[in-house]
């Protein structure tokens, strides 16, 4: 199985309807500044689940290096985008602790392209 394309599926399937359900189920239920959680959350989401299709291209024969940024982003997702998510829908304040998690390894996975970008050859 191609995880890396998987994920980017799945995330991209998954991020749209988290969208979609914000923004058609959620107006009445949450309040203007959960809602705005649960936007920031699905627009996270959508953009990592790009990320993650644009490096499942490149994953053949991708160094350890790289296979670590698809699994830095796949966790930062499911770490950063569903704890908010729960969030929204359960309003248990405990899960904005586990959003930074996520948050740092998105950051964790961003910076580690840049190195490895600095450490190929231009060409």
């Amino acid at each position: 199985m191609d995880r890396p394309l998987f994920m980017a599926g799945f995330f991209g399937a998954t991020g749209v309807a988290a969208g979609a359900f914000g923004a058609h189920a959620l107006g009445a239920s949450v309040t203007p500044e959960r809602l705005a959680v649960w936007e920031t959350a699905a627009q996270y989401h959508l953009i990592h689940a790009v990320v993650l299709l644009v490096l499942a291209t490149r994953t053949t024969g991708a160094s350890p290096l790289e296979r670590w940024v698809v699994a830095g982003f796949t966790l930062g997702v499911l770490l950063f985008s569903f704890s908010l998510y729960a969030l929204v829908l359960t309003d248990v304040s405990r899960f904005a602790m586990i959003t930074p998690v996520g948050g740092s390894l998105l950051m964790l996975s961003w910076l580690a392209i840049s190195w490895h970008a600095l450490s190929r050859k231009a060409g």
